[in-house]
């Protein structure tokens, strides 16, 4: 292998750079070429690229998001797109892809794989939903980003006697909110996997009202309801001032934590050398403190398992 390609896709996080930075270094050292494409899977189908050495990585290992950018791409969701990219990925003599993303970007590295394009993908989502890793990229930046809000606004409410619902990122997974819950000191964390008993949830704080705890937070995962009717809900039912706060991107920047940066260097590693070992089709994740590497097609069809561990340990703890 002469020439590999890296590229990052979907939502930006923290750590990505780290992952760029640590594959392409690898890969020199290693006589092979290296080539960046821009704005994802769009930057295959241009194509927009640049040539990447040692110069074009330095100063990035500090930076959150990705200096590659990232982008999402419909034309490439076709099969006239993806046989478009292989076309562009054939005549520039790139013999590998390493893709960074999430779960839709490891099922476009699944998609080029099937396709013969030798492919290794790196987990980056800071929702932590992408299996067969016990850490995505950005997800101990995001709650590193997450704590320091929650302690900000702890401090507001409890200067003013007001419950707060704090709205953080997580569609279809609660491990933010569950373990920012349980860092923070919470007094509730509402996730997608678990219905919330809002009676239940308004009885608890009814309780703490009457020892004289006047204030509260409440941690809600984005796609476990509305802040707002939430926040309504708590207000008409027990009387507390009640305030919504949404972070929203503010979760996703940032400079990426020791943790992530040592992560995003080991897996972008790990994923040249494996493409170079002849492996191809996998992704590398972290087990056991291990970098263990999983076939595509197993992780594109499994599920992350549901973390109701932290949740009742929230639920306990924020009692």
């Amino acid at each position: 292998m002469k020439k590999i390609g890296i590229l990052t896709s979907g939502g930006d996080c923290s750590g990505m750079n780290a992952a760029i930075r640590a594959a392409t270094r690898t890969a020199l050292g290693h006589g092979v070429e290296v080539i960046g494409f821009r704005k994802g899977y769009a930057g295959l189908l241009k194509p927009d690229f640049l040539e990447m050495g040692t110069k074009e990585v330095a100063g990035i290992l500090h930076r959150g998001g990705t200096f590659l950018q990232s982008a999402r791409s419909e034309e490439f969701r076709t099969p006239l797109g993806r046989e478009k990219a292989v076309r562009h990925l054939e005549e520039m003599g790139i013999g590998g892809l390493v893709i960074i993303g999430g779960d839709g970007s490891l099922n476009g590295a699944l998609a080029l794989h099937r396709m013969g394009v030798p492919v290794i993908g790196i987990p980056a989502s800071i929702d932590n939903d992408i299996p067969f890793t016990d850490m995505a990229l950005g997800v101990d930046t995001a709650l590193n980003n997450i704590l320091y809000a929650i302690d900000c606004i702890k401090d507001t409410a409890s200067s003013h006697d007001r419950a707060f619902v704090i709205e953080v990122m997580g569609r279809n997974s609660g491990y933010l909110a569950a373990t920012s819950a349980i860092a923070s000191g919470a007094e509730y964390a509402i996730v997608p996997e678990v219905e919330c008993d809002l009676a239940d949830l308004c009885e608890q704080l009814r309780h703490r009202w009457e020892e004289g705890r006047s204030n509260a937070i409440i941690v809600l995962a984005e796609g476990a309801g509305k802040a707002q009717n939430i926040a309504d809900t708590i207000k008409d039912v027990i009387g507390f001032e009640t305030r919504v706060t949404v972070l929203g991107h503010y979760q996703r920047g940032g400079a990426p934590s020791v943790f992530d940066r040592l992560l995003g260097s080991r897996l972008g590693h790990a994923a040249v050398e494996l493409l170079l070992a002849g492996q191809k089709g996998k992704m590398v994740g972290l087990c056991c403190n291990a970098i263990v590497p999983t076939l595509l097609e197993t992780v594109v069809v499994s599920e992350r398992r549901q973390q109701d561990d932290l949740h009742s340990l929230s639920l306990i703890l924020g009692i």
